[in-house]
């Protein structure tokens, strides 16, 4: 009986995301709604279609579609971010995600942020994009402290933790737009290593967060959307009360890490954030 619970769900939700994504071949990506569709065929019904699985395992209860939505969202978002420069570039057509209604506001055309001349632009650009998706997160750490399997909990947590650390890694920082930006291999083991329960999780979100606040300029443009969506990210995990049990996530020297362990998961990760980027028409 099980079976055929796996294989509706998963046809189900292949034959949308197909549809969705045949969608947008040669539709661009103009408004934030068709920013959010799009996410929402590439990578939100991948949350939808796994949390139907968890249940059908009898391990999870039924999470709502609108917080399995925002766990793909926010990770496909981040990886639109990332990979701004690799997608613009692109042979024989470039492949653009970033929506125009955003990025109009800073230039003529999407291409023209990864000039030099137009630097300043640039950055306000991409700090734009970094807070429409700080948006999802409230959504995430809720999805997230509903589920009890200790493995599913992880398999889903860990690229949660991988997204905020990699938004606070390229806040503000032009190299978004000059080469690849990625959060060092040494932390990457450590929020592996390290990701748990959920107050390792709202540890992780505060610490990245903090990160990500310290580099917001007051002549930024988003300045206020951006450190009140912070602030709501940071009072939730503080009322979480399991702060003063987090796991800093600052490199130390001499971490004594499960190798074996490690690779394997460095592996998954890998496969969970190339599937997004990957499956982007």
């Amino acid at each position: 009986m099980a079976f055929f619970i796996y294989k509706e769900a998963i046809e189900d939700i292949t034959m949308r995301m197909g549809a969705g994504m045949a969608k947008f071949i040669y539709k661009e990506v103009e408004t934030i709604d068709d920013y959010d569709e799009y996410c929402h065929h590439v990578a939100g019904l991948v949350g939808l279609g796994l949390s139907k699985l968890f249940h059908a395992s009898g391990k999870e209860d039924v999470a709502s579609d609108s917080l399995c939505n925002s766990m793909g969202l926010f990770l496909q978002k981040t990886n639109i971010i990332r990979d701004y420069l690799e997608d613009i570039n692109e042979v024989p057509k470039c492949r653009m995600f970033w929506p125009r209604q955003i990025w109009s506001k800073y230039v003529d055309k999407l291409e023209d942020l990864k000039y030099e001349e137009n630097s300043v632009k640039a950055i306000q650009c991409l700090n734009e994009m970094v807070t429409n998706s700080l948006s999802h997160v409230e959504d995430c750490l809720t999805f997230l402290s509903t589920l009890r399997d200790p493995a599913i909990f992880r398999f889903c947590a860990i690229p949660q933790v991988m997204a905020i650390g990699t938004l606070a890694k390229c806040y503000n920082n032009i190299e978004v737009f000059r080469g690849v930006v990625k959060m060092r291999r040494g932390l990457t083991a450590q929020v592996i290593d390290r990701t748990r329960n959920m107050a390792d999780v709202y540890g992780a979100f505060f610490d990245f967060s903090c990160i990500l606040k310290s580099k917001v300029e007051y002549k930024d443009p988003q300045v206020a959307k951006t450190l009140k969506r912070l602030e709501v990210i940071l009072r939730t995990c503080k009322n979480s009360g399991t702060l003063n049990k987090r796991k800093s996530f600052v490199i130390k020297s001499g971490p004594n890490y499960n190798s074996t362990f490690v690779v394997v998961l460095v592996v998954l990760v890998a496969i969970l954030l190339g599937y997004q980027s990957g499956n982007r028409t």
